[in-house]
């Protein structure tokens, strides 16, 4: 039997935030993130689904932390929860911290030609860390 290697990805947008969103996760405080639903649907890629493992890698490319998803939930942007954003361990963790870093980056790094929208669906997930280095 074969097996497949789970896919290696690392959060944010290039090296420094990578590693910076990363160091929330080995400290505990980063268990959730976000992603622009229609950059799964534009990169033709099924959502994550609870039990899905992933590779998360640094900054300069090296796995650092194995994760499973734990929960997942489509919702518009303008209806994430403040607890979601608590769980992304970003900044301040307010709801209104989480919105403005996100519109910013889902502008800007937006993988579809839909552009942002406050009613645009967010995959919302949950993670628990199974190993780290």
């Amino acid at each position: 039997m074969e097996s497949v290697p789970p896919p290696a990805w690392s959060f944010g947008a290039g090296a420094e935030q990578a590693d910076e969103l990363l160091e929330l996760v080995l400290a505990g405080t980063k268990t959730a993130t976000a992603s622009a639903a229609r950059d799964y649907e534009a990169e033709d890629e099924p959502l994550p689904e609870r039990g899905t493992l992933s590779i998360i890698l640094d900054g300069s490319g090296r796995p650092r932390v194995l994760i499973e998803t734990t929960d997942v939930e489509v919702v518009p942007f303008d209806r994430v929860s403040e607890e979601h954003a608590r769980l992304e361990g970003e900044g301040d963790r307010s709801l209104a911290h989480w919105r403005d870093v996100h519109q910013r980056f889902f502008t800007a790094e937006a993988g579809h030609d839909r552009g942002f929208s406050a009613d645009m669906p967010v995959v919302c997930e949950r993670f628990r860390v199974l190993y780290s280095d």
